[in-house]
């Protein structure tokens, strides 16, 4: 893969993961820059991985081929508005990772159709395991779109959808999905403590017991999720009580509403941008 001139404007966790992952794999220090407002984030990324760094965004767009805008969505008009104003734009891929602005909006923003890929990483990604969704419209050729995948390769997996509004369902299955997890897990460690247990040995309990859970997904690819279900729960067993009781409690149906409030929440800020 050619390893195109890249900036980060915005210097955010998001990025310095990005920026660590690509290192780690080999891409050459010196095609990577990022800007700032501030120095404490950039000199930490100059020292650390050896990266360029400027308080300019006009500077970091000179410099580019690609450009991963990485700051909050509520920033990003007056942002690209300098950026347009103050640079030459042609011949530029950029890569939005905000929630919420359309590729369309994007491009208002930047005054004109730009390739515009827009990406939905999501947390896990800051320890190389994300699940990164994208999107790009006929503006974007196949050489980016490679590069683009190429890029959030460095910190997981990826998936293209076909439809930009799929985003919001990538966002519904994978981008919020960690804190569903998370609340899954800290309810199991509240009720181990009501059991007795120190919080510590709940938590590794249940910790543990999870990342055992997931291993056993990805270690069996070829074997739907339901029968992997199946295999631990012996029938009239303690794991076939638990799931029951989750089952009618109505789990399927809560995890359905709660991926299509996401979903309309997606929409709604969409909207709102």
């Amino acid at each position: 893969m050619q390893q195109k001139k890249l900036a980060f404007i915005g210097a955010g966790n998001m990025s310095r993961s990005i920026i660590s992952g690509l290192i780690q794999s080999g891409y050459d220090s010196k095609y990577i820059l990022a800007s700032n407002p501030s120095t404490p984030k950039l000199d930490k990324l100059s020292e650390e991985f050896g990266i360029q760094v400027t308080q300019s965004n006009d500077e970091a767009c000179q410099f580019a081929d690609a450009i991963i805008l990485s700051v909050k969505p509520q920033m990003m008009g007056d942002m690209l508005k300098m950026l347009r104003e103050n640079n030459d734009l042609s011949g530029k891929l950029f890569m939005s990772i905000a929630a919420g602005l359309p590729v369309s909006r994007l491009q208002e923003m930047l005054g004109g159709e730009y390739p515009i890929i827009r990406i939905m990483p999501n947390t896990p990604s800051l320890i190389g395991k994300g699940m990164s969704g994208l999107y790009a419209d006929d503006t974007v050729n196949r050489d980016d779109k490679d590069y683009a995948d190429f890029v959030m390769n460095a910190v997981g997996e990826t998936v293209w959808v076909d439809d930009e509004d799929g985003i919001n369902g990538v966002i519904a299955a994978a981008g919020s999905s960690p804190a569903y997890f998370f609340l899954f897990l800290q309810a199991m460690q509240e009720e181990a403590i009501n059991m007795g247990f120190e919080e510590s040995i709940a938590r590794i309990m249940v910790q543990q017991a999870m990342l055992g859970a997931a291993e056993m997904v990805c270690h069996n690819p070829d074997i739907e999720l339901s029968e992997l279900r199946a295999q631990v729960t012996s029938k009239g067993g303690t794991t076939a009580a638990a799931v029951n009781t989750l089952l009618d409690e109505g789990l399927k149906e809560t995890v359905s509403k709660a991926m299509r409030a996401a979903v309309a929440r997606a929409n709604e800020m969409a909207k709102q941008l």
